[in-house]
């Protein structure tokens, strides 16, 4: 167990010492478009652990695997058509693809909570990749917060979080997308297993399908689908048209809010600012309210973020 986290550069020095890190079963924290992973060897079955400890996050709910490039998935995944058809136009970027898991991937299977399927993606971050090349293998990483917690989009919500439980976490910026991953299952008929930072349209036209849409009662079988997920401290409350006493108000749009995540409706810069916003409304420690949200585009994957963090708090709440 770590004693102190160090804070390490996105630079060549800082890339070694986070490789030696994962190399020792150690955990960094990194920065990708999406948030901030918490990696570990992928390949290591107590380093993969220690990502439970740290986060609190139960052992049934997968983790997704990291590498640098679609060919380095190849090693771990069953490829098929769809797969390098998706492969081509989203990676590196915020897509993550559920695969069968080859025999002899050589993996924990710790990071597939023994389903006999792979989640497994190509950040598009440029420390991410960074550290992915230096390292040269996989990295698990789920999103570096405790379990069911906001997800982090800067270093300080990683220390803030997992400050003493971790050894390291690479200062990378702000996450550009804000939200995590869209996540497809190709195993059977393409399906939506998380909406994320690819939006759901894009993806059924270059298939030239619709996705089969997954609920809440189905088994798990991807990280992010637990119906109580992201969830700050204080209750959430969706849909919101005005502030009620007491009430903290995020934005959407042109209205008076004590945070906005696009004043000018933009769903992308609304993505961006999510988890940061509700990070700071958080700290505020009253309720918060959420202006309504379009359900299209990236409006999809914030309105799946909220519904999860409004949901019953007495649900088991993995990362």
């Amino acid at each position: 167990m770590a004693n102190a986290t160090e804070l390490l550069q996105a630079d060549a020095a800082g890339y070694a010492a986070a490789s030696a890190i994962w190399s020792a079963g150690g955990l960094v924290a990194f920065p990708t478009e999406t948030v901030y992973g918490l990696g570990a060897d992928a390949r290591n079955d107590r380093a993969v652990a220690r990502i439970f400890e740290a986060k609190g996050r139960p052992r049934f709910n997968p983790l997704i695997v990291h590498v640098a490039s679609a060919q380095a998935a190849r090693r771990y995944v069953e490829w098929s058509d769809a797969a390098e058809l998706l492969a081509s136009v989203f990676w590196p970027g915020p897509l993550t693809l559920v695969l069968p898991l080859l025999a002899d991937a050589g993996l924990s299977p710790l990071v597939t909570a023994e389903l006999p399927t792979l989640a497994i993606r190509v950040p598009a971050h440029p420390v991410a990749q960074g550290l992915l090349t230096e390292f040269g293998g996989p990295v698990a990483a789920p999103s570096a917060n405790p379990s069911g917690r906001i997800s982090p989009t800067t270093a300080a919500h990683v220390l803030a979080g997992l400050s003493g439980r971790i050894e390291a976490v690479i200062e990378g910026g702000a996450c550009a997308v804000g939200v995590e991953s869209t996540i497809v299952g190709l195993v059977g008929r393409p399906s939506l297993l998380r909406p994320g930072g690819v939006p759901v349209e894009s993806i059924e036209s270059l298939l030239d399908a619709d996705l089969v849409r997954h609920s809440a009662d189905d088994p798990l079988v991807a990280p992010g689908q637990m119906q109580s997920h992201y969830a700050p401290g204080a209750p959430v409350r969706l849909d919101a048209r005005e502030r009620r006493a007491g009430e903290v108000l995020l934005g959407f749009g042109p209205v008076d809010a004590d945070l906005n995540l696009s004043p000018s409706g933009d769903l992308v810069e609304a993505a961006a600012n999510l988890f940061g916003h509700l990070h700071a409304l958080d700290s505020r420690g009253a309720p918060i309210a959420v202006s309504p949200i379009p359900e299209t585009g990236l409006g999809r994957a914030i309105n799946d973020r909220l519904r999860r963090a409004a949901a019953p708090r007495d649900e088991r709440l993995p990362g």
